[in-house]
């Protein structure tokens, strides 16, 4: 399988050197920066303005949040979150992301021709979303692992080899979408960290991930940005507050090979890796 072509929509990744995802949340209850753009497509697409001058990318936009305990939205209201943005950043000369778990809205997506990859938390497992992507010739994906729904996904997750287990759910979601036609240099994997997993839980998948690269062969995505984990090591409460921390677990993804990082504090985390990678520091 190739490990270093990210196929994505109108790009063709090289990846070659880490690239940075910039979060554009578009819900009005993320954990982190709920209600900040939900409301007003200027604040939104200024804010996304912004992560691609700062260094973004690639920009990941949502209208679910997937965060513990979220509400439930409907698709129809996901998707009206969404279309306003889609419709303005499709004329943008960036790679797109929608993260999306639901295959409706990734219909309705596909269809304003704007993405350029769907990111789904739920790894294409919602009724028709495998099939509906490979019908697709060259949008990206992310298949990310999750133990539970986000509604339950904290309630007490139980691993006995948390590396080993989610190497084996990637790959086989992995071989559903290759299985299909989807090509594997359209695919990548996220480990899912604080989906279904405590505190050792990351901490382990974090420290093997070359590990993990090595099962996989497949490029990885790592979203660790102002998650409970960074709270919980700083003991910082306030995930607005956390960006020293994710920045540092940014650094120790990519020490590890992570191809993508998925980040709110763009700015931060790319003068950080330019510095890294000017001083060449080893891998962890």
């Amino acid at each position: 399988m190739h490990t270093n072509i990210w196929q994505a929509g109108r790009f063709r990744l090289t990846l070659n050197r880490p690239h940075i995802m910039g979060i554009v949340n578009l819900t009005p209850d993320s954990f982190s920066d709920g209600g900040t753009y939900s409301r007003n497509v200027s604040a939104a697409l200024a804010h996304a303005e912004q992560l691609l001058k700062d260094g973004a990318d690639i920009l990941d936009i949502g209208g679910e949040s997937t965060r513990p305990g979220a509400d439930y939205v409907s698709p129809e209201e996901e998707w009206q979150r969404l279309r306003p943005i889609l419709e303005e950043v499709a004329r943008w000369n960036v790679p797109i992301s929608i993260d999306t778990r639901r295959t409706a809205v990734m219909k309705q997506v596909l269809q304003t021709g704007g993405a350029d990859i769907i990111n789904d938390v739920a790894a294409l497992t919602d009724e028709g979303a495998v099939e509906l992507l490979a019908a697709q010739a060259d949008t990206g994906i992310c298949l990310m692992h999750m133990q539970g729904l986000p509604e339950n996904m904290q309630h007490n997750p139980q691993y006995g080899d948390v590396v080993g287990e989610v190497a084996r759910y990637l790959n086989d979601r992995a071989a559903v979408c290759t299985a299909t036609g989807i090509a594997p240099e359209r695919l990548t994997l996220d480990p899912g960290f604080g989906f279904g997993k405590t505190l050792q839980h990351n901490i382990l998948l974090m420290q093997h991930l070359p590990e993990l690269m090595a099962q996989t062969r497949l490029p990885l995505l790592i979203g660790v940005s102002r998650k409970r984990m960074i709270g919980e090591l700083t003991g910082e409460n306030e995930a607005a507050k956390r960006q020293s921390g994710s920045v540092a677990a940014a650094l120790a993804a990519v020490a590890r090979g992570a191809q993508i990082i998925r980040v709110h504090d763009v700015k931060a985390t790319a003068d950080a890796v330019k510095v890294w990678q000017a001083l060449g520091v080893s891998a962890v």
